[in-house]
């Protein structure tokens, strides 16, 4: 439980980050620097040199640049989970996969019904996704009151929600294809599949090779953040030795540093030192897999500073007309897929896999809990706010969208904590 416990500590404080960075900007593009606030992720930054230079906007190196390593990370969670987590078998991923299964089909469907041949029809992806970090931070606090089994639920359910959006993206928000620039980039991706069945562990050759993918991705019309997922497939997820041997190679090293303290050379003491500390850091590596050393060490980065970015570049939203844009029926859509969407496709997959015997409910988790599971599924905002980005170049339809995910995911969060709060 221990890597669950922290993978989760560490999501519940970035949802923290996430919600202070959402209400500043929310207030900033509300105040008197609303237009410094907008004309700042307008402005464009180059990389590169002359003919192979690129230029974005601050908001596309956010949202298409910044997020590529969200989704990096997301990538490197899924490959976790169908290996060895709550989705490496048939059994223990059923549950999780019908809730997410449920949890994206109704509120699309709800959405596109509200919207039925209207402007804002192709936002029907909106309200599909859930915000992990909201979703676990709401968790943590209950404390006690929900069991560890409902966290892990709820995350194995994120995941596999992140799988089906990063599918939405690549399939459903595409722009034109640029079949060369497409080409290219399956070149780099047979080069990163290479690279893992030639044995190579060092991450280093699979960033490389990832971040030209990225820029090709990028030209090629098919969202950037995709190359993210792809490269994140790649990375090898086996360790070179087991525990055992590591274990022997620990206690040999330990040997050899117990018999370099006795024999009272300095200098003999340093080299022997330093010999035995470089095998054990050899061990080391060899014994975790690459891909739970790079998780391990962009989490951080990812929960803590990306994100909150992307929620300060995306989160602000102009109220100019007040509660009138709540009648919208984009926002209509959004809120009514987010907070009755979600928790009734939960139940409706779920209840009937149980009764049937497909799936079982996790140890000491309640039918009541699962409903509060679902409307806390509810809570989409980051993965919202960036299909709503790519759903709509309409400005208007784009602000709309954004209040009806700030106001769904709200209400979600908050019901979803009180059904749990007094489910015992």
């Amino acid at each position: 439980m221990r890597p669950f416990q922290k993978f989760a500590a560490q999501e519940a404080s970035g949802g923290i980050l996430l919600i202070t960075a959402s209400a500043v900007a929310f207030y900033l593009a509300n105040s008197r620097w609303r237009e410094i606030y907008f004309h700042l992720w307008k402005t464009y930054f180059s990389i590169g040199i002359t003919d192979f230079s690129l230029s974005l906007s601050l908001e596309h190196w956010i949202n298409d640049g910044l997020m590529a390593m969200f989704f990096f990370v997301v990538g490197l969670e899924i490959k976790r989970e169908l290996l060895e987590g709550e989705l490496a078998s048939p059994k223990k991923a059923m549950l999780p996969l019908m809730a997410a299964l449920g949890g994206m089909l109704i509120p699309a469907s709800i959405y596109a019904i509200v919207n039925h041949g209207g402007p804002g029809m192709k936002g029907w992806g909106i309200p599909m996704a859930t915000d992990i970090a909201f979703a676990l931070g709401i968790l943590a606090l209950l404390g006690k009151r929900v069991p560890v089994s409902l966290k892990i639920f709820v995350t194995a359910l994120a995941i596999v929600d992140d799988l089906g959006a990063v599918l939405i993206i690549a399939f459903f928000y595409t722009a034109q294809v640029s079949w060369m620039s497409l080409g290219a980039a399956g070149i780099c991706f047979a080069l990163l599949i290479a690279a893992n069945l030639l044995g190579v562990r060092k991450p280093a050759v699979y960033v490389v090779i990832g971040i030209v993918l990225w820029v090709f991705v990028l030209n090629s019309g098919i969202h950037a953040t995709i190359a993210g997922v792809l490269t994140a497939l790649t990375i090898p997820a086996c360790s070179r030795i087991d525990t055992k041997r590591f274990a022997q190679a620990s206690r040999a090293v330990a040997d050899e540093l117990e018999k370099s303290e006795e024999s009272g050379d300095i200098s003999a003491i340093s080299s022997a030192q330093q010999s035995a500390l470089l095998t054990l850091q050899e061990a080391s590596e060899k014994v975790q897999s690459p891909l739970l050393r790079v998780e391990h060490q962009l989490h951080p980065w990812v929960s803590f500073l990306i994100m909150p970015i992307f929620a300060l570049a995306n989160a602000g939203v102009a109220v100019e007309h007040g509660l009138t844009s709540l009648k919208d029926p984009v926002s209509l859509g959004v809120i009514f897929g987010l907070v009755l969407g979600k928790p009734i496709g939960i139940l409706l997959f779920t209840l009937p896999a149980v009764r049937f015997g497909l799936a079982s409910l996790p140890e000491s988790v309640t039918h009541k809990q699962i409903l509060g599971a679902g409307l806390l599924a509810g809570i989409g905002f980051t993965m919202s706010l960036f299909i709503g980005n790519l759903a709509f170049a309409d400005p208007i339809l784009l602000s709309t969208a954004k209040i009806g995910i700030l106001c769904g995911s709200l209400i979600a969060g908050v019901g979803g904590w009180f059904v749990l709060q007094s489910s015992k």
